[in-house]
């Protein structure tokens, strides 16, 4: 059925107000839409801190720059809210999230905007990125420095806390911009740092910096200011404090050094570190620096105007202790009986009742190098220890005979024993015997009666050759299975593909005394996995063990420590030639066991174990008590 319509007459009045209507609707919907499109471009170009090709009245990008500030480093979100017009103006709500180090900062700014033709533009005052500030204002922030935590040695004695400093530098205040870079250079030259990129620096710092050459310790900045500090104009020492060990060579490798950032650190720090910002930059310092560190707090401020306010502040999170095990006696010994040694050195002593690492020192040789708990290197006739381990296991005793020639072939590689190998001990002797007396011959003799794996299950039986993560550079040494008799051979004897740290044998050394495998500990905090060995050490074995090592002091060449005092010493001397050269060069070891202490030493190149690294030992020993 078709609908029937009534047609009703409309007037041109009529008509015309209809299509007013409209147009106005139409209109102000654009307007709008303008208006939030441009909101939200504001908030994308504030959030980037570039304005670009924004168009802004009364304002520009240096505007904006000198209200943000050193803020302007920070991450920013910026986002647009409500936005509202009229005919001849408009708001628009602004949200500011800044990311800073001390945690987030939030807050609504209210930005009026102008007509533009059909667009708008926002007019420029300073209120429109934090809403109290007034013209001629800005934002600053004061980072509140954590206090940083100590490292803590045995008995929680601060091994590492705050001692007092001063920081010798160029105060731009106090000299002439042409002079500075002269007066930049003379300090470098007293300092003895190097003058070119240090007189760059204080030439490119603003003329109200302090730009800072070294810094020293408090006992140690007295000869700086009597060698004519004064005589440079601008030239200033400035008291304060800084994370410093008892002395300058204090466990250096081990526990690290704190100092300005570095472009690297800052650059991977997503904003947490700032140039300037004291942190770690190596060793535990660096490692655990989150934890050491805290948290710096920040103080945001209005500044420009008649007085400066506070519009924010974040408190800062003091840094926590970490704990470690060194004895700061037994580390001052072992730097002590290493400072006049010229090739790399160290010297480890661990507790074997608890594992507990007393000294990890790395001589002056080492140049800064973690030797004493990461150094890689072939522990000659120290391996003779776990070889022996090995060779009880194959059915030998202390008392076996087992032949000691001058020298031994296996498959065309000829073996001899070290220069001064004592001419009494050749011949068919007893294992006590050759071990005592280091004889290569008669250990690698008895190579067939060995498996494959026989010698690295006796390390790893004595704590060699097995990497655990100890939360500390630590190498545990390389045990691996032959690939030849030869190989095998020398592995006898501790050459060949064989490698250990000095940590490594004094863990050897501590398992030997506790009659079982020993995990050295230097974090207490830190859980450490440990993996039982395949085969683990009896209480029978680490007897025979210490029975030989005690062979050494008493009847062969560790004879030197007999009238040591204290408690009976347990020793064994090593040298493993490596590289090239006639004579080849040789590593020297020698490590030691005398009650609840095991001790190895090491010296890169020496003549050998007794001669170079058994001075070392004794006078450690002598001096630990």
């Amino acid at each position: 059925m078709r609908r029937l319509g009534i047609r009703v007459p409309v007037t041109t009045a009529a008509i015309v107000l209809q299509l007013g209507t409209l147009t106005a609707c139409t209109d102000d919907g654009a307007r709008q839409d303008a208006a939030e499109e441009y909101a939200a471009d504001l908030a994308a170009a504030l959030t980037k801190g570039d304005l670009g090709d924004l168009t802004v009245s009364g304002g520009g990008q240096e505007d904006l720059d000198r209200t943000l500030g050193d803020l302007g480093e920070y991450d920013v979100e910026v986002s647009a809210g409500d936005v509202e017009v009229a005919d001849d103006a408009g708001t628009a709500m602004l949200h500011w999230a800044w990311q800073t180090p001390a945690g987030p900062w939030e807050y609504d700014a209210e930005a009026t905007l102008e007509p533009d033709g059909d667009d708008w533009l926002v007019t420029w005052v300073p209120s429109l990125v934090e809403p109290s500030l007034a013209s001629g204002e800005r934002l600053e922030s004061t980072t509140l420095r954590a206090r940083r935590g100590d490292i803590l040695g045995a008995g929680d004695e601060p091994l590492v806390t705050a001692r007092p400093v001063v920081r010798f530098g160029i105060d731009k205040t106090k000299v002439k911009a042409a002079q500075a870079p002269v007066s930049a250079r003379a300090l470098a030259g007293l300092l003895d740092v190097d003058p070119t990129p240090y007189a760059k620096l204080v030439k490119a710092a603003g003329p109200q910096a302090f730009v800072e050459a070294l810094v020293l310790r408090e006992s140690d900045a007295g000869s700086v200011r009597g060698a004519g500090l004064d005589a440079i104009p601008g030239a200033v020492g400035i008291g304060g404090e800084m994370p410093l060990a008892p002395t300058r060579e204090f466990a250096a490798p081990i526990l690290g050094r704190v100092g300005p950032a570095t472009a690297e650190i800052v650059e991977k720090s997503d904003g947490a570190v700032r140039p300037g910002d004291e942190v770690g930059l190596s060793g535990l310092q660096a490692r655990y620096d989150d934890e050491l560190g805290g948290t710096p707090g920040i103080r945001i401020q209005a500044v420009g105007g008649k007085e400066e306010r506070v519009l924010f502040t974040a408190d800062e999170t003091n840094g926590e202790p970490l704990r470690t095990t060194l004895d700061p006696g037994l580390q001052t010994d072992a730097e002590a009986a290493l400072a006049g040694i010229g090739p790399a050195s160290a010297v480890v002593a661990i507790r074997p009742s608890t594992g507990d690492v007393l000294a990890a020192a790395s001589g002056p040789g080492s140049d800064g190098y973690n030797t004493a708990t990461f150094g890689q290197y072939a522990p000659g006739s120290t391996m003779k220890v776990v070889t022996s381990l090995a060779l009880l296991r194959a059915g030998l005793q202390p008392s076996t005979t087992v032949p000691c020639t001058p020298s031994i072939v296996v498959d065309g590689k000829r073996f001899e024993n070290y220069d001064d190998y004592p001419s009494s001990a050749l011949g068919d002797i007893a294992l006590r015997t050759a071990v005592a007396n280091s004889c290569n011959t008669a250990f690698i003799s008895q190579h067939g009666k060995l498996g494959e794996r026989d010698l690295t299950q006796a390390a790893a039986a004595l704590g060699l050759g097995v990497d655990h993560d100890l939360g500390f550079p630590a190498y545990f040494g390389s045990v691996p299975k032959a690939a030849s008799e030869t190989e095998k051979a020398a592995s006898l004897i501790g050459q060949g593909k064989v490698l250990a740290s000095p940590m490594a044998m004094a863990t050897v050394a501590a398992s030997v005394v506790q009659g079982k495998t020993v995990l050295p500990r230097l974090l207490p905090d830190h859980d450490a996995s440990r993996e039982q060995p395949a085969e683990p050490l009896t209480g029978g074995e680490a007897q025979v063990l210490r029975e030989l090592m005690r062979a050494v002091v008493t009847d062969g060449s560790g004879a030197f420590l007999a009238d040591v005092p204290g408690p009976p010493i347990g020793a064994k001397t090593g040298t493993a030639e490596f590289g090239t050269g006639d004579p080849l060069p040789t590593h020297v070891w020698m490590i030691a066991i005398r009650g609840d202490l095991a001790v190895a030493v090491f010296v890169d190149r020496g003549q050998s174990g007794s001669q170079t690294a058994g001075p070392i030992l004794e006078e450690f020993l002598r001096s630990a008590g």
